[in-house]
C-alpha cells in the first residue's frame, strides 16, 4: 500500500511539473508570437519605406550629379541635427550591440535620425550602405515597444534582436540570414538561442510586410559554378584566404582613418567638411560616380564577370572617409561591394568564373568583417540559391578562420578562439 502511494505521489509530482512547464512554454510562445508579429509589421513597414526612399534619392542623384557639391553642407546639417537632438555621442551599430548584450538604453529618436541621416548621405553622394540604419532603426523601435509593454531586462534584449532581424530582413529580403545575424553578431561563439523563434518570426513578418508594400528582395544570378572537385576546393580555399586578408585590410583602413580624424580634426564640424571635400575631390579625380552611395549597380556588374582591379580598394577607402567624417549609413553593403569586385577580378586570376568568384568574395569578405560565418552561409543560400552552396560555405569558413579578431564593430565580443576550442572573450579588434 505504501509503495503504491509513493508511486502515485511521484507520478502526480511529475505530472504537475510537466503541466507547469507546458503552461509556461505556452505562455512564453504566445507572448513572443504577439510581440514578434507587432515588431515585424511596424519595423517592416518603416524598413520598406526607408528602402524606397534610398532608391528614390539614388535615382535623383544619378540624374543630378551636381548634388555631390552639396555634401559639405549636408554634413554640417547632420552634425548640427545630432547635437540638437542630444545624440552627438551616438554609438551607431556599436550601441545596438551593447544594448542587446548589456541592455543599455537606446532611444526612439535614434530611428528617425539614422533614417534621415542615411538618406541625406546617399542623396549627396557619400559612400555608405544602408543596413546600419536598418539595425539601428529596428532596435530603437522594438526597444520602445518593449518599454511600452513593460518587458523585463531579459525580454527587452530579445525584443531588440527581433527589431534588428526585422530591419535587416525588410531591406535585404533574407529572413534566415537576418534572424541568425541578430543572434550571432553580438557575442561571436555564443548564440542567443532563446531568441530564435521570435527573431525568425519577426523577420518573416517583416519580409511579408515589405512585399505587400512593394519591397523587393535582393537576389543575384551566379553562373560558372564549378563542380565539386579537388581543383575547385583548392581554388575556393585560396580565394577565401585572400578575402580574409581583404577583410583585415577593410577593418584596418576604417580604424586608421577614424583615429586620424580624432587626432587631427577633433572638431566634428571641421571633420565632416574636410571628409566631404575629400570625397568630392576623389570623385572628380576618378572621373566616375561608381563609388558614391551604396554602389549596388557595381555589385550587379561584378556578378556578370566585370570588375576594375582597384574598385575594391577605392570603395573601401571612400567609405571609411565618409563614415569616419560623421556621415551615416552602414558598412555591410560597402563590404559586399568590396568582396564582389575583389572576388570577381582576382578570383578570375585563380581560374574561377568571375561571377562565381564575385559570389564567394561577397559572402567571404562579409564573414571576415562581421565574424558571422553562419549568417554568411545563409546569405549565400538566400541571395544565390542553393546551387554551389558547399563551395560558398567553404569560402566563408576559410575567411572566418584567417580573418583574425578584427571586425567592423568594436563592441562585438568574440567569445571563443577561431583556432582552437578555448574561451577568450575579447573585444573585436583587440
Amino acid at each position: 500500500m505504501d509503495d503504491r502511494h509513493e508511486r502515485w505521489e511521484h507520478f502526480r509530482h511529475v505530472s504537475d511539473g510537466i503541466s507547469h512547464l507546458t503552461l509556461q512554454n505556452a505562455w512564453t510562445f504566445l507572448r513572443w508570437l504577439f510581440f514578434a508579429c507587432i515588431i515585424g509589421v511596424v519595423v517592416g513597414a518603416v524598413g520598406v519605406g526607408f528602402h524606397h526612399a534610398i532608391s528614390l534619392v539614388t535615382d535623383w542623384r544619378t540624374a543630378h550629379p551636381q548634388i555631390l557639391f552639396v555634401l559639405p553642407l549636408a554634413g554640417l546639417f547632420l552634425v548640427w541635427l545630432y547635437r540638437a537632438c542630444d545624440m552627438a555621442r551616438d554609438g551607431g551599430t556599436n550601441l545596438v550591440l551593447i544594448s542587446v548584450r548589456d541592455n543599455a538604453p537606446i532611444r526612439l529618436r535614434t530611428a528617425p535620425l539614422i533614417i534621415t541621416a542615411t538618406i541625406l548621405t546617399h542623396l549627396c553622394g557619400g559612400s555608405s550602405g544602408r543596413e546600419g540604419a536598418a539595425l539601428q532603426m529596428g532596435s530603437a523601435i522594438s526597444a520602445w515597444i518593449g518599454r511600452l509593454m513593460r518587458l523585463d531586462d531579459k525580454d527587452e534584449r530579445v525584443i531588440k534582436m527581433c527589431g534588428m532581424a526585422a530591419g535587416f530582413s525588410a531591406l535585404f529580403g533574407t529572413p534566415l540570414a537576418a534572424a541568425v545575424f541578430a543572434m550571432e553578431v553580438v557575442s561571436v561563439g555564443v548564440m542567443y538561442y532563446a531568441a530564435m523563434f521570435p527573431c525568425l518570426l519577426a523577420s518573416l513578418v517583416a519580409l511579408m510586410t515589405a512585399r505587400m508594400l512593394g519591397g523587393r528582395a535582393e537576389a543575384f544570378l551566379v553562373f560558372g559554378i564549378p563542380k565539386l572537385t579537388p581543383l575547385a576546393l583548392a581554388q575556393v580555399i585560396a580565394l577565401g584566404l585572400l578575402c580574409a586578408l581583404v577583410a583585415i585590410l577593410f577593418c584596418k583602413v576604417f580604424g586608421v582613418i577614424q583615429r586620424g580624424y580624432a587626432r587631427y580634426l577633433p572638431n566634428p564640424y571641421a571633420r565632416v567638411v574636410v571628409g566631404a571635400c575629400v570625397v568630392i575631390g576623389a570623385t572628380l579625380a576618378l572621373g566616375s560616380r561608381d563609388y558614391n552611395g551604396a554602389g549596388m549597380d557595381i555589385i550587379w556588374e561584378a556578378f556578370t564577370g566585370h570588375a576594375h582591379p582597384a574598385a575594391f580598394l577605392i570603395k573601401m577607402v571612400l567609405t571609411a572617409i565618409t563614415l569616419g567624417a560623421g556621415f551615416k549609413g552602414g558598412e555591410i553593403v560597402p563590404a559586399f561591394f568590396v568582396g564582389a569586385t575583389f572576388g570577381c577580378y582576382y578570383g578570375g586570376l585563380l581560374g574561377l568564373s568571375g561571377s562565381f568568384a564575385a559570389g564567394v568574395g561577397m559572402v567571404a569578405v562579409f564573414c571576415g568583417v562581421t565574424n558571422c560565418p553562419l549568417t554568411s552561409i545563409l546569405l549565400a543560400y538566400e541571395l544565390y540559391g542553393g546551387n554551389g552552396l558547399l563551395l560558398f560555405a567553404l569560402g566563408c569558413a576559410v575567411s572566418y578562420m584567417f580573418s583574425g579578431y578584427s571586425g567592423l564593430y568594436s563592441a562585438q565580443k568574440i567569445m571563443y578562439s577561431k583556432l582552437r576550442p578555448e574561451f577568450i572573450a575579447r573585444q573585436s579588434g583587440e
